[in-house]
């Protein structure tokens, strides 16, 4: 039997399993949604069903009828836990769901979809006030950790707890240690990234190969055949374009200028790769609205390994140019969804000073600096720890573990792999 991953959002969903509301999970092809379902309906225990809509029958069947179509599923009298996968390909999906939730009070309904612009236009204006939204998204570095080494994986979980204790104002980091072991993953990682089929491969021409068919198949069925991108060949040029330019700001203008695409069609490209979980904006923080840039988005990949299929470049992290983008990419994607309570900006003064990231939570500013390398602070955190004086800061490193007061303030060097 094949082996089935265990997912940290599947927690999240158990929780509210006993509520009325439909748990919607939605989140890039391949993954990992089918499998999360599939995990859920075995645990499930009493009167179950799962249903891909992937196959026209189930299809055509919800959308014609969708009384007749619980009628013949539930058994009077019984609770039901229902799975559909794929929601967004049945043809007036939400209206069909909105009859099933009022009709059947003793059905717990569980879909999933792959596109959120596909649910946000034709599912979810249905179900205002009956569906709880969750993304899944390839996986993240503790649970590539999971799949991998489930010893290691242990060990992460207390430095990362350390580490969030830290943040919260409650901890100090613990001391590193397996660094070596660490490290190797963490470099597989921002290579290859966090796609289940990616993780399961074992070869480097494999992975290689599971990437680039994922890439293209994303291209195939998302940007041509839902979104109907006719010129497919300059939507993936804008890919690649965003791939050069992790980690950076990114005027679309320019971009736009420089791919001979009309403004327009750049937005147009950039609303599709952030509703298809490919790529996010990182927005800056400020308050001295004068000296500090207020505009300017920064990019960032989800998965690295997409990111990387797009540049079809997967050289190993010791020869490649871009290990600061990758570094800060993949601290992009872990801070933003390890500390719920903390908004995420970047900083940059007009003057030219920057620092990576930002957590902030009311007056609690919480800076983080990624520097691969030791040494001293730069300028640029220096400048910003005499701005605000916040009480502790952060400098993610791939190795170097250290303490330093600085300007008042409680800076912690730790390893990437803390996150």
């Amino acid at each position: 039997m094949e082996r089935l991953y265990r997912r940290k959002l599947e927690d999240r969903l158990w929780k509210f399993m006993r509520r009325r509301e439909i748990l919607a999970v939605r989140g890039p092809r391949q993954a990992g949604k089918t499998t999360l379902l599939r995990l859920m309906e075995r645990k499930v225990r009493g009167s179950k069903v799962f249903i891909n809509l992937d196959l026209p029958a189930h299809r055509r069947a919800l959308s014609e009828n969708p009384l007749d179509f619980m009628r013949r599923l539930k058994e009077e009298g019984r609770r039901l836990v229902l799975f559909m996968d794929e929601i967004q390909r049945v043809e007036k999906a939400g209206g069909s769901l909105k009859i099933l939730y009022d009709e059947f009070p003793d059905v717990k309904m569980v879909i999933s979809g792959s596109s959120s612009l596909e649910l946000k236009t034709d599912v979810l204006p249905s179900l205002v006030g009956r569906v709880l939204l969750f993304d899944l998204l390839p996986f993240d570095f503790e649970e590539f950790l999971l799949a991998r080494d489930p010893g290691l994986w242990r060990v992460f979980r207390e430095k990362n707890r350390s580490l969030m204790g830290f943040v919260e104002g409650k901890d100090e980091p613990e001391e590193p240690s397996f660094s070596e072991d660490f490290l190797r993953l963490w470099k597989e990682y921002v290579i290859y990234g966090g796609y289940p089929e990616v993780v399961k491969s074992r070869t480097k021409e494999e992975r290689e190969e599971v990437l680039r068919n994922i890439f293209d198949l994303y291209l195939e069925k998302d940007v041509v055949t839902f979104f109907r991108i006719t010129d497919a060949a300059k939507f993936e040029d804008f890919v690649r374009a965003l791939a050069f330019k992790v980690s950076s700001t990114v005027a679309l203008s320019s971009l736009a200028s420089d791919l001979k695409l009309s403004y327009q069609r750049a937005e147009e490209f950039m609303e599709i790769l952030r509703h298809t979980y490919i790529v996010s904006w990182l927005r800056p923080f400020a308050r001295n609205l004068v000296t500090e840039l207020k505009k300017a988005p920064k990019v960032y990949f989800w998965d690295p390994g997409m990111r990387n299929a797009a540049l079809r470049n997967f050289s190993e992290f010791e020869v490649r140019t871009d290990q600061g983008a990758l570094a800060e990419n993949f601290a992009f994607r872990h801070l933003s969804q390890s500390f719920g309570d903390f908004g995420l900006h970047y900083w940059r003064t007009a003057g030219g000073a920057e620092v990576d990231f930002v957590l902030t939570r009311g007056e609690e500013l919480v800076p983080v600096e990624v520097r691969l390398g030791g040494g001293r602070p730069g300028r640029s955190l220096h400048s910003f720890l005499q701005a605000y004086r916040p009480e502790r800061g952060i400098v993610l490193t791939l190795g170097t573990f250290e303490k330093q007061e600085v300007s008042g303030t409680r800076l912690r060097w730790v390893p990437l792999f803390y996150l």
